[in-house]
């Protein structure tokens, strides 16, 4: 019998919304990846296939404000500074890519600094 192996699940889940959602020129796509001791998140247009803006708890800029980078807190921070940045390249309205991750803990506080920044989506 298969052992369950958890990151292949996620990445299955991601593949599977990846389906549904893109992100364009006009709504690009926020997209989320959750490590132990970090979160990490981008603004991606993907009719180009470029990075727009790009925020994680791991930059010196926010590591020296953080205790710890993989916690709720650091995960509302870098959404903050996603925003901000996205703000000064005028993106307003993005469609959430949760990266396979369920809508909860570290993901919803991202997102929800990403609103209080902003962002809507």
């Amino acid at each position: 019998m298969a052992k369950f192996n958890r990151e292949l699940a996620r990445k299955r889940r991601h593949l599977r919304l990846r389906k549904k959602i893109s992100g364009t020129a006009q709504r690009p796509r926020l997209s989320v990846y959750r490590s132990l001791r970090h979160i990490h998140a981008q603004i991606i247009d993907d009719t180009t296939g470029h990075t727009l803006v790009a925020a994680s708890s791991a930059e010196p800029e926010l590591k020296g404000k953080l205790a710890i980078g993989g916690n709720k807190e650091a995960a509302k921070q870098v959404g903050l500074v996603l925003a901000q940045r996205a703000k000064e390249k005028d993106i307003s309205k993005v469609v959430f890519d949760r990266g396979g991750y369920i809508y909860h803990g570290r993901i919803a506080a991202l997102a929800e600094g990403a609103r209080e920044g902003g962002l809507e989506f």
